[in-house]
Order: C-alpha cells, then sequence, then structure tokens
C-alpha cells in the first residue's frame, strides 16, 4: 500500500522481500538496482554529499529521478537525510552502517565496469 508520498509501506520499513523468487539476490537488487542508485551509492562512499553536488555528479539524472531514488534510499535504511536549520536549508546525504556494508558490492561492480568496458 502506498502514502502520500507515493512509498510503498514495506520499502518505509526498511525491508523487502523477494516476492517474485524468493531469492536473496532479488531483495538485493530490489534495494540498490537500477540505473541510479548504485551511481548514487558509490559517490556517497567517498563522504556526505548535499543533494545539488549528487545531481552535478550524475548530469543525466533529472532532479525528480534523483529525488525519488534518495528516497527510496532512506526508506529502506541505506542512506540517512539531514536537513540543517539554516537559511537556505541545507540537507546532506549519507551512508548508514547498512549502506556502509555495501562498499564490496559496488567497488566489485565498479571493477567489473572497467574491466568489461576495456
Amino acid at each position: 500500500m502506498n502514502d502520500s508520498n507515493g512509498i510503498d509501506e514495506s520499502i518505509k520499513r526498511g525491508r523487502r522481500k523477494a516476492q517474485r523468487t524468493g531469492c536473496a539476490v532479488e531483495v538485493t537488487i530490489s534495494v540498490i538496482g537500477g540505473l541510479w542508485k548504485p551511481v548514487i551509492l558509490f559517490h556517497l562512499l567517498e563522504r556526505k554529499r548535499r543533494f545539488n553536488e549528487l545531481c552535478k555528479l550524475t548530469l543525466s539524472a533529472t532532479p525528480r529521478m534523483m529525488t525519488l531514488q534518495l528516497r527510496e534510499l532512506e526508506a529502506d535504511g541505506i542512506i540517512t537525510r539531514t536537513v540543517y536549520a539554516e537559511v537556505p536549508p541545507r540537507v546532506e546525504y549519507e551512508l548508514t552502517p547498512l549502506g556502509q556494508s555495501l562498499e564490496p558490492i559496488l567497488l566489485t561492480m565498479r571493477d567489473w565496469g572497467q574491466t568489461f568496458q576495456e
């Protein structure tokens, strides 16, 4: 069931189930799959980043798509969003410990991609 933000309640709880195959790989893909999520996560491995900084690092992604992807990652407990009470407001995204546990996967994906490109 979706709430007013369009976020599935099962996602909001941070737990996804393999609904089609029962395979744990399906769960992983449902959390970090897609074109932009792995790229966002890879950029957050280094340090926390602001929204516009992430947009500049992924020029082909629209701000709307970035917002949706960041919301899903936050709902799954992979990243945190910190809003600072400043004018103008400053928002930073960073990996949670659960998100940091994806580092070996993301680095392996990077290495494989580099090898494939060659």
